[in-house]
């Protein structure tokens, strides 16, 4: 009886190994393309030209970066602008970061829902790997004294869709007064922890080698 709970055990075991391996994605190579779909995060606003995070990440990586983060875009936007970004760059991996202008404008938690999905769903049909950035859920009073955190709706639309999640990237940079430019925005030293925390979240997804 003990050598079959022994046996059963280290099946266990074995089909963890397993999952955890297979839950790892393969590392891109220098020189992809990756295409940032984004708002003014990504853009850089609060820090000058070169010093934001799509800038630092293609030198720390050595992939073709594209930053297509526009200020002030809703994810409704970014929606409307992905097809042609898709046909023009042709990416191996697609990052999204939005939902910001959503959250601010009080887009309904719904809407944005079904535009992330959009989103998701039209990388996934042409192949594209696909990984989703959380974003914080904006409250002045929280954002004015450090204590931001991850909109729910990320890690919900993640198990969804069965999407990578990048969490905590921005609310802990931006819950950091000497990281920001403002309430909304890193400044340069808070992109460069941006890039930082993606990168090694993009290392633990097996996205990049080590």
């Amino acid at each position: 009886m003990r050598n079959f709970i022994y046996i059963k055990l280290a099946l266990i075991c074995v089909v963890l190994l397993a999952c955890s391996s297979e839950s790892k994605l393969s590392a891109l190579p220098a020189n992809s393309t990756v295409l940032i779909l984004g708002d003014s995060l990504s853009y850089g606003t609060g820090a000058t030209k070169g010093e934001d995070y799509p800038t630092l990440l293609a030198q720390s990586t050595g992939w073709r970066i594209v930053n297509a983060g526009v200020p002030g875009d809703t994810t409704e936007q970014g929606l409307a602008r992905l097809p042609d970004l898709l046909a023009e760059h042709q990416p191996t991996l697609l990052m999204i970061e939005l939902g910001g202008n959503d959250f601010l404008k009080k887009v309904p938690i719904a809407q944005t829902e079904r535009n992330l999905k959009a989103i998701i769903e039209q990388a996934k049909r042409s192949q594209i790997r696909t990984v989703l950035i959380s974003i914080p859920d904006y409250q002045p009073v929280k954002a004015a004294f450090g204590g931001l955190s991850d909109h729910a709706l990320y890690e919900k639309l993640s198990q969804e869709t069965e999407t990578p999640l990048i969490e905590d990237v921005f609310s802990e940079v931006l819950s950091n007064n000497a990281l920001k430019a403002d309430y909304v925005h890193p400044n340069a030293m808070g992109y460069r922890q941006v890039e930082s925390q993606l990168r090694a979240s993009l290392s633990d997804l097996g996205l990049l080698r080590d």
